[in-house]
């Protein structure tokens, strides 16, 4: 097998080099070779492989006790539909109604948060004490699955 080394690529305008100093590579975007949007990664211990889209998550957001949302991705809008309920809209939409959510409080321990009323286009979380009254309180909310 042959080998290749170089010190630098350039673009096709000769504008930027596309290796670093320390032999990472710049790009700002990968496309997958036999499937574009698909690209797998040697996990740890080079024995097994990940598919990069799938492990990557495709909304997160932390709101606050009115829903206004402090961080986001994917996020579009919120509302505030009441006591302790928030509803929260994606910029780019899931393929399906069923995805993996994990939901969290941020106030006291007593507080809980849970995730319905799952679309492809939103998700409505509920933010409740231990006696299942819904109470308002700051929430985080992290979305996997695929994208439409």
């Amino acid at each position: 097998m042959s080998t290749i080394q170089v010190t630098n690529i350039n673009d096709l305008s000769d504008n930027a080099a596309l290796v670093t100093d320390n032999g990472g590579i710049k790009t700002d975007k990968l496309t997958g070779k036999t499937t574009a949007g698909s690209i797998s990664v040697v996990g740890e211990g080079n024995s097994t492989t990940t598919n990069l889209q799938q492990g990557l998550l495709k909304m997160f957001v932390r709101g606050n006790a009115s829903a206004a949302f402090t961080v986001s991705f994917n996020t579009s809008s919120s509302t505030d539909l009441g006591t302790g309920n928030y509803d929260y809209a994606f910029t780019n939409n899931m393929s399906a109604n069923e995805y993996p959510v994990t939901v969290s409080a941020q106030t006291v321990s007593s507080i809980m948060a849970s995730y319905s009323n799952v679309r492809t286009t939103a998700i409505e979380i509920d933010t409740h004490d231990d006696g299942g009254s819904n109470i308002n309180s700051g929430h985080t909310i992290k979305v996997d699955g695929d994208l439409a």
